[in-house]
C-alpha cells in the first residue's frame, strides 16, 4: 500500500475529553495509487481519565448518510460516552464531507464539465470509503480495529466485511443492514410501504394535523409562498416534512410544526415564518449535497438507478402531491430537487449523468460474507421507514455469525434516544463469551 501523507493539526482538551485532528492524503482512485489524491479528515476522541490512551483499542465510527460529516463533539454523551470508556474513537469525515476535500456546487466545477464531475463522484461510494479507512488504519499503525456503523455506515460495514475482514475485531451496526443484491426499485417499494404505515400512525395520533396538511397543500397551490432561500413552496417540498417520521421523538415534534403553520396577515392567512424556516431545514441540501447526488447509487451494483424513487412513486398514488390527502415522504430523492434547490441546481446535469450511469461495481462479496468470522451485532428497528426491516433480516441471514437484536422500541434515530444502552448491548453481543453462548 502506498504510504500516505499524514498531518496532525492540533489536539484540544476540554470537558473531560481529548480531541486530536488528523488530515490524510489518499488516492482519489485506490486502484491508481499514483494518480490524483484527495484529503480525508478524521478526529480522534479519548477520555482524559485514560492516562495511557495509546493502549486502548480503536473504534472507527462510520457515519450515516451518504454525505454526512462525522459528529462534531463538544462533550461526550450517548453512545460516544459509553464507547469512550473502553475505546479510542476515530470519527471519519467520509470523502467529500466536512473537512475532507469538499464535493459540492462550489468545488465540483473545478473538475470540469458535468461529465467530469460525475466521473469524479463515482469514487465516492462505500468501496472508496472503506479503502480510505484501510489506508488510514495502516498509516496509524493499527493492526486491527472495531467499527460502529449507523445507517449508511452499516452499508459501509458490510463492504468492509466483504473486502478487508482481517482488519476488523468486531462490527456494530444500528439501522444499517442494506440489501446485498437487487435494485433500488426493491428498496423504494419497501420504504414507500413503510412510510404509508408511519403516516397512518402519525395521523391517527394527531388527526387534526391531517386537516392542517390538507389546508397547506391547497394553500400552496393557490398562493405564492416562498422559503427563506427564495424558492416557491410546493406540495412536494411540504411533503418532505415526512423526514420527521423517521424518529421516535421527532415524530411528535412534527405536530408542533403543523400547529404553528399559519399566521394571520393583512393579506389573509399565510404560512408562518417559523413554519417556512423548519421546512427550509428539511428541504435544503446546502450542507450535504452528496446525500442527494449519491443517495440512489449506494444501492447500485451493475445497472443504472434511473431515479428509482421517482419511478416507483407511480405505484403509490397516495404520495402524489395532487392526491386528495397526500402522504408525507421520507428519504426519497427526486429529480426535481435539482431544479429547485439552489444548492443543487448547478449540479442538475451531474445528477442526471449519475442516475444514468450503468457501470457501478459490486459493493459486497457474498461468498466472503457467507464465511464471515468477524463478530457482528446489529440493531434492526422493526418499523424503520428508511432501512426496511425485512430487507435487513434477509441481509443478516447472509452474513455468517451476524447476531440481530430486533426492537420496536426505537426508530431509525434510535442512537439519539438511548445511544449508550444500544451501544452497550451490541458491544456485549460481540464479546467472545456472548458469541459462544448465543
Amino acid at each position: 500500500m502506498t504510504a500516505l501523507m499524514h498531518r496532525v493539526a492540533a489536539t484540544h482538551e476540554f470537558r473531560g475529553l481529548r480531541a486530536t485532528e488528523h488530515h490524510f492524503t489518499v488516492p482519489l482512485d485506490h486502484g491508481r495509487p499514483g494518480g490524483e489524491s484527495i484529503t480525508v479528515f478524521a478526529r480522534e476522541i479519548s477520555l482524559l481519565e485514560h492516562e495511557a490512551p495509546d493502549t486502548l483499542p480503536w473504534l472507527l465510527y462510520l457515519q450515516g448518510g451518504p454525505g454526512g460529516q462525522g459528529p462534531r463533539v463538544s462533550s461526550l454523551t450517548g453512545w460516544m460516552a459509553e464507547a469512550a470508556k473502553t475505546f479510542r474513537i476515530l470519527l471519519l469525515d467520509q470523502r467529500g464531507t466536512g473537512l475532507s476535500t469538499p464535493a459540492n456546487r462550489q468545488s465540483l466545477p473545478l473538475r470540469g464539465d458535468a461529465a467530469a464531475q460525475a466521473a469524479y463522484l463515482t469514487h465516492f461510494r462505500a468501496d472508496s470509503i472503506v479503502a480510505d479507512a484501510e489506508a488510514i488504519r495502516t498509516e496509524l499503525g493499527i493492526t486491527s480495529w472495531s467499527t460502529y456503523g449507523q445507517s449508511y455506515g452499516g452499508f459501509c460495514t458490510l463492504t468492509y466485511l466483504s473486502f478487508a475482514p482481517d482488519a476488523l475485531d468486531r462490527c456494530l451496526v444500528t439501522g444499517g443492514l442494506g440489501p446485498l443484491h437487487g435494485t433500488p426499485d426493491d428498496v423504494y417499494r419497501a420504504t414507500y410501504a413503510r412510510m404509508a404505515a408511519r403516516n397512518a400512525e402519525y395521523f391517527a395520533r394527531y388527526p387534526e394535523d391531517r386537516i392542517v396538511l390538507n389546508r397547506i397543500m391547497r394553500h400552496v397551490e393557490l398562493e405564492h409562498e416562498h422559503l427563506p432561500d427564495g424558492r416557491r413552496i410546493t406540495g412536494g417540498l411540504v411533503q418532505m416534512l415526512g423526514q420527521f417520521l423517521g424518529g421516535n421523538t421527532r415524530m411528535d415534534q412534527l405536530h408542533f410544526v403543523f400547529e404553528g403553520a399559519f399566521i394571520a396577515t393583512p393579506a389573509g392567512p399565510r404560512l408562518s415564518d417559523a413554519f417556512s424556516e423548519v421546512l427550509l431545514h428539511q428541504a435544503s441540501r446546502a450542507a450535504n449535497p452528496l446525500y442527494a447526488l449519491m443517495h440512489e447509487s449506494i444501492y447500485a451494483q451493475g445497472g443504472a438507478t434511473g431515479w428509482a424513487a421517482e419511478r416507483i412513486a407511480a405505484e403509490f398514488p397516495a404520495f402524489d402531491p395532487g392526491s386528495a390527502e397526500p402522504l408525507l415522504t421520507g428519504e426519497m430523492v427526486y429529480s426535481w430537487y435539482f431544479r429547485e434547490d439552489p444548492a443543487l441546481r448547478p449540479l442538475e446535469d451531474v445528477a442526471r449523468i449519475l442516475a444514468e450511469h450503468e457501470h457501478w461495481p459490486e459493493l459486497y462479496d457474498a461468498g466472503q460474507l457467507a464465511s464471515n468470522t468477524v463478530p457482528v451485532a446489529a440493531a434492526v428497528y422493526t418499523d424503520d421507514v428508511y432501512v426496511d426491516r425485512d430487507i435487513s433480516r434477509a441481509t443478516a441471514g447472509k452474513v455468517r455469525g451476524l447476531q440481530v437484536w430486533e426492537t420496536a422500541d426505537f426508530h431509525h434515530d434510535g442512537i439519539a434516544d438511548d445511544g449508550a444502552a444500544i451501544f452497550a448491548r451490541l458491544l456485549g453481543m460481540t464479546t467472545p463469551t456472548e458469541v459462544a453462548t448465543a
